[in-house]
């Protein structure tokens, strides 16, 4: 994996230049398999299908609560808000940690998302037309 193009990808997401359409698609030239998004930390691991992985903390993060609750609705308003476009990373992470949600991992050949709260609920999501 190339760290510079994960920090890429993670910068241009925090200032909400890129969609996730196109962040996977650099993560997967990368050689990426997957990722997690700790929201809590504020970070993200990479992980590769050799074995080796790569930290990379957010570039900047207000600090939100995180709802106690987890809402599956809120999270997939959240998802459907950013797949049609009408919202970047930036306002995902303020619904999602609205929503309750603690963290996620993209499984990028998987082709989905599972986004958990604080008491192991959870919502998987399949990529659109993947299903």
């Amino acid at each position: 994996m190339n760290r510079s193009v994960l920090e890429e990808c993670q910068k241009l997401s925090h200032e909400g230049k890129v969609t996730f359409p196109q962040v996977v698609g650099r993560l997967l030239e990368a050689g990426v398999e997957r990722y997690t998004v700790d929201l809590v930390r504020s970070e993200t691991t990479y992980y590769s299908a050799d074995g080796t992985s790569e930290r990379v903390a957010f570039p900047s993060h207000e600090r939100q609560a995180i709802a106690k609750d987890f809402s599956v609705d809120d999270v997939k308003a959240a998802i459907r808000a950013a797949q049609k476009d009408e919202i970047r990373f930036p306002e995902f992470v303020r619904r999602v940690l609205a929503a309750g949600c603690v963290g996620y991992t993209a499984y990028l050949h998987g082709k989905r998302v599972t986004y958990v709260g604080r008491t192991g609920d959870f919502h998987t999501e399949f990529f659109p037309g993947s299903k």
